[in-house]
């Protein structure tokens, strides 16, 4: 018997004897794309359609093959078909509503691609007609809460879910997609909190029901009352906030754990060996090897829920062991294509392995740890487009949480103590530390360590002038806390006022270059001022009355980075070109750290002179700088613990339309084939009761 293979529809002869035939379903659809109505020659023709298993593939490539007139011709049968689709969700059969699910797909997609400005025809009219749009899209989404809520199969969840993440991004810009207005008024919102709350559901559908309220909240949030903005603003249940953390917090340490496999597997490689044996000639080259794609989509989220509910601050601070030092039985999972935006959900081993209960033996993490330690790792490299963006939300993260008194709260808390292990760039001048001896602290010591590690490693040609920013001010704000609450935080503040001051250096050295692309003394001058900080309210929040005065050494052993820093100022503030008014503010805001410099060094020079010294140690510096505290007069700088609060509207909107835009781009393309496929439904389903 001649072996028959199965190809876009065609059920062909090997021997090629005879014509190819085709499978029923195939047949059906074609009838569909006549002008005649199917069901006229053939009354049960839509019962038995959704009998038939789809044929994805065929059914969007033959939608696409048609131009703009054509489809408009059978306009009536797209319309009852999309109409049918709905009917079927009703069924008791499940592999109608399954079949229904997947052509519902089909069609929206189908459609879809036609949709250019060219085409000249309205999607909804085409899909279900005007008059009958509100009535079907009601229907619709009825069914598809019902299905998300029940008690039914978890395939079955799984494709509505997929059906209304195909639904929101057929659009690159999804406030462009008319449908969505139906699922405005028709909010599912409730469904993807029950799934969120709810650990079975959780555990399958976690990922794409965040993906997909991270989407919903951003349809046309700038221009009308969002619905599910409003909704995600004032839960509280527990249960539900924890959920989307839980999910949040796999998704991340799934990236974290790839990056770590990646880096250990990289390190034993060869190239690491030639890499060390040419003194790190090729460090950078390294670097780039052991990159894993980002994932902005669960970022968004996570930004969403902090941005917009209070009560989820809480859960950033909600330990669960630490991912990935749990071993559970992994079952296979289907691999997915993983492509630039990095959008694909964690696999399921995470998803079980967070859920554990605690353990003595393993290390706590939260929420925020997560975050932390994928901020590190995305914000080494900002030269690809993806991970600055990624970089940017990270800080943008980190600024909301730095302005919230209860985060505060917490990241200080001196009972909250815990290990971070923050990566770290690769560089030449210093070594790797060891894990082991990381010591135990406050969680804002890690934020604080991971704004400082930033400064450090992105003084270089492509500067990253809008993250410097953003960084300088979540210390800022974080100070402005201990200043406010008089929080005596035990953390190396050395190594912080080291950074800044090189930061410094950096610009004076690269001015010319900078200069034609940003105004570097905005950075200056938020630079200048954290000192000030320090030097006008150092005494409420330093820890020790030694901490001060180790301030006062720093400044005055890289008093010629600040004189040079002046100098330049000077210059530039006394020429009448562009950068006058900017260069006089950090002129004026250089008053007391030049006090402190021209009063100090003097009696230095002079206790060197009396002691016949050349070279003066630190503690006898400081013993100077003691005795001297009482002659100096500085000037009160007012504003100084003041900031303005973060507003996503005024100032960051086009970004986040340029994040969405590519969030929706990269959902759409990971929806391929096989994610709709019917492999696991027809087991699931085998017999039609």
């Amino acid at each position: 018997m001649a072996q028959v293979e199965k190809r876009g529809g065609l059920l062909r002869k090997s021997s090629a004897s005879k014509k190819p035939l085709k499978e029923k379903v195939v047949l059906m659809y074609d009838e569909i794309f006549m002008t005649e109505d199917p069901s006229k020659c053939s009354p049960r023709f839509w019962e038995e359609l959704f009998l038939m298993k789809v044929n994805l593939e065929y059914l969007e490539g033959k939608l696409e093959s048609l131009d703009g007139e054509e489809l408009m011709k059978i306009k009536d049968n797209i319309n009852c078909l999309f109409q049918h689709c709905i009917q079927a969700l009703g069924e008791e059969h499940p592999i109608r509503v399954v079949n229904a699910l997947q052509t519902l797909c089909a069609l929206i997609r189908g459609v879809h691609q036609k949709n250019k400005s060219t085409s000249g025809f309205d999607i909804i009219n085409m899909l279900m007609g005007f008059d009958k749009a509100e009535l079907c899209m009601k229907n619709l989404m009825e069914s598809l809460d019902s299905l998300l809520c029940a008690e039914g199969s978890e395939s079955l969840k799984s494709l509505c879910l997929k059906l209304l993440l195909c639904l929101v991004t057929v659009t690159d810009n999804i406030s462009q997609n008319t449908i969505l207005e139906y699922v405005m008024i028709n909010s599912i919102f409730e469904a993807i909190l029950q799934i969120l709350s709810h650990p079975p559901s959780r555990r399958v559908h976690g990922y794409d029901a965040v993906v997909l309220l991270a989407l919903l909240v951003n349809y046309r949030k700038y221009e009308s009352v969002n619905p599910y903005i409003v909704k995600l603003s004032i839960v509280d249940d527990e249960a539900t906030l924890n959920g989307m953390g839980l999910v949040i917090a796999q998704a991340l340490s799934e990236y974290n754990r790839q990056y770590k496999d990646k880096e250990e597997e990289h390190q034993s490689s060869f190239f690491s060996a030639l890499t060390n044996m040419v003194g790190n000639m090729f460090i950078a080259d390294a670097h780039e090897k052991i990159s894993v794609q980002t994932n902005e989509a669960i970022l968004l989220a996570l930004y969403e829920a902090v941005h917009l509910n209070r009560n989820f601050i809480t859960v950033l601070a909600q330990s669960h062991p630490e991912i990935g030092l749990v071993t559970t039985p992994v079952s296979p999972v289907p691999t997915t294509p993983v492509t630039p935006l990095g959008t694909t959900p964690p696999s399921s081993d995470v998803i079980s392995a967070v859920e554990l209960p605690l353990d003595a033996d393993v290390q706590t993490s939260n929420l925020l740890i997560t975050f932390l330690k994928y901020s590190s790792i995305v914000m080494q490299d900002t030269k690809d487009e993806h991970r600055l963006h990624s970089g940017k939300l990270c800080m943008i993260i980190l600024t909301c949480i730095a302005e919230d008194q209860y985060a505060n709260a917490f990241l200080h808390d001196d009972n909250m103590n815990f290990r971070v292990n923050l990566h770290k760039m690769p560089m030449r001048h210093r070594k790797k530390a060891a894990d082991k001896n990381l010591p135990c602290r406050p969680l804002v010591c890690a934020v604080l360590d991971l704004m400082v590690e930033f400064i450090v490693t992105h003084m270089m040609k492509e500067f990253p002038m809008d993250l410097y920013v953003r960084c300088i001010q979540v210390v800022h704000k974080l100070l402005c806390y201990q200043k406010k609450c008089r929080v005596r935080l035990h953390y190396t503040w050395r190594e912080l006022w080291s950074a800044l001051i090189n930061l410094l250096k950096f610009l004076m050295s690269n001015e010319t270059v900078l200069l034609a692309k940003h105004n570097i003394f905005t950075l200056a001058l938020m630079i200048v001022n954290l000192f000030n900080m320090f030097i006008t309210y150092g005494d409420t929040f330093l820890p020790t009355p030694s901490s001060y005065d180790e301030l006062y050494y720093e400044i005055i052993r890289m008093h010629q980075s600040f004189d040079n820093l002046y100098s330049m100022v000077l210059r530039l503030s006394t020429n009448a070109g562009q950068w006058k008014e900017a260069a006089s503010k950090v002129t004026h805001a250089l008053v007391n750290i030049r006090a402190i410099i021209n009063h100090f060094n003097p009696k230095i020079e002079s206790y060197a002179a009396v002691n016949h010294i050349s070279q003066l140690s630190e503690e006898q510096v400081l013993e100077v700088v003691r005795a001297n505290y009482d002659t100096l007069t500085l000037k009160l700088q007012d504003g100084l613990d003041q900031y303005e609060r973060y507003s996503e509207q005024h100032k960051e909107a086009a970004f986040f339309k340029e994040l969405v835009r590519s969030i929706s781009t990269n959902v759409r393309r990971n929806l391929a084939f096989h994610t709709l496929s019917q492999e696991v439904l027809l087991k699931e389903f085998s017999t039609i009761s």
